[in-house]
């Protein structure tokens, strides 16, 4: 049987993002060695003059591929990034390919609603209604761009990691999962993410400022790049308790997740969350948001820890919660740990993929 022929485009894989974090899983995991895949990067980390030029350049490549592929599978969020796919949506149209739109959620809401007319939001409808297939991260997601396109085109697919720890962890721990907790510390809190006011970072200071003054020993971790570097100041003023890490490659990203025991994302609006499933395979404890996709992941009291968006008081309590508790903290990473690796596996996102690309084939 001859392996399908995937036209994959979306952000360039050394971009600092989640969409890039979830194909790179894909490649981990080896999809490539399933299917005949060709990625077009269509986005790269730049002045918008960059971006214009890898997107027309990105576009050239598509053209010359396009009469190659069985399936063009399209990742997109919103804004900027849908806007730049929905070229590529409509040629692939034009050209009666087959079409996977894979969408990554984030601040679409807002977009759609707020930032689009009416015209524009037909525009929408329209592009996204050439997709045979739509793939979407939660339940939540489905529920609402089935209020935009016809909902049984749309499947919940949630965001997958590798879960072999073997495979995953080796160069870390040298085969023993058995480390992963051994150097955890529930002082110690990480965030994961890009540095701006949206992903919560104005409460979680505010948060640890309290926290510092009752507990000196707590620490809070920040790992990403800036959006907002007046940040910059707001940290070097915590500097006693906070610490800018930059952004973390996949070995020091392990590392911390390791040595810190709470994961916190208090973000205003999440597509997901990728940061939170890693930090449960690693059995972190975690706080996030109660937006978003974020309460499909996190059962509130049972595998972490859901706070309202915006509330530094409730971020305070919950990390004072868990770094008192630290058997409840433990409990939670272990339980975290297995709806991971039950739900959330990119080995088993493959197989689902593949079937997605068949019944996509037969229509």
């Amino acid at each position: 049987m001859m392996r399908k022929k995937i036209l994959m485009v979306g952000p360039d894989r050394g971009v600092h993002g989640g969409i890039s974090a979830v194909v790179n899983e894909f490649y981990k995991a080896g999809l490539d060695d399933k299917v005949e895949l060709k990625y077009i990067s269509t986005m790269r980390e730049g002045s918008k003059v960059k971006k214009a030029l890898i997107a027309g350049r990105a576009y050239l490549d598509f053209l010359t591929k396009l009469g190659w592929c069985d399936i063009v599978h399209v990742h997109f969020s919103s804004d900027s990034s849908y806007v730049r796919k929905s070229f590529f949506i409509k040629t692939a149209y034009k050209h009666g390919k087959k079409i996977v739109l894979h969408q990554h959620g984030g601040d679409f809401i807002n977009y759609y609603e707020n930032q689009l007319n009416d015209r524009q939001r037909k525009n929408v409808k329209d592009i996204l209604s050439m997709g045979n297939k739509m793939l979407v991260l939660t339940s939540f997601w489905k529920e609402f761009f089935s209020t935009i396109i016809n909902g049984e085109k749309i499947e919940v697919f949630p965001n997958g990691i590798v879960t072999n720890e073997s495979n995953r962890f080796a160069y870390s721990m040298e085969g023993n999962t058995n480390a992963l907790l051994a150097d955890k510390d529930f002082t110690k809190i990480l965030f994961l993410g890009r540095i701006c006011r949206e992903k919560g970072l104005d409460e979680l200071l505010e948060a640890m400022d309290g926290i510092h003054a009752m507990i000196p020993d707590a620490k809070l971790y920040i790992g990403g790049i800036y959006e907002d570097e007046s940040y910059k100041e707001e940290f070097r003023k915590r500097s006693g308790y906070v610490t800018y890490l930059g952004w973390l490659d996949e070995k020091g990203k392990d590392m911390y997740l390791k040595k810190c025991g709470i994961l916190v994302l208090p973000s205003y609006f999440e597509g997901f969350g990728m940061t939170i499933i890693e930090a449960m395979l690693r059995e972190d404890a975690v706080i996030g948001s109660n937006v978003g996709g974020i309460p499909d992941i996190i059962e509130n009291g049972e595998n972490g820890i859901l706070i309202p968006a915006k509330d530094s008081f409730a971020l305070k309590n919950a990390l004072l919660e868990l770094i008192n508790d630290k058997e409840k903290a433990k409990e939670y990473g272990k339980k975290g740990k297995e709806k991971v690796k039950k739900y959330y596996s990119v080995e088993k996102n493959i197989e689902k993929l593949l079937d997605v690309y068949e019944r996509c084939m037969s229509e």
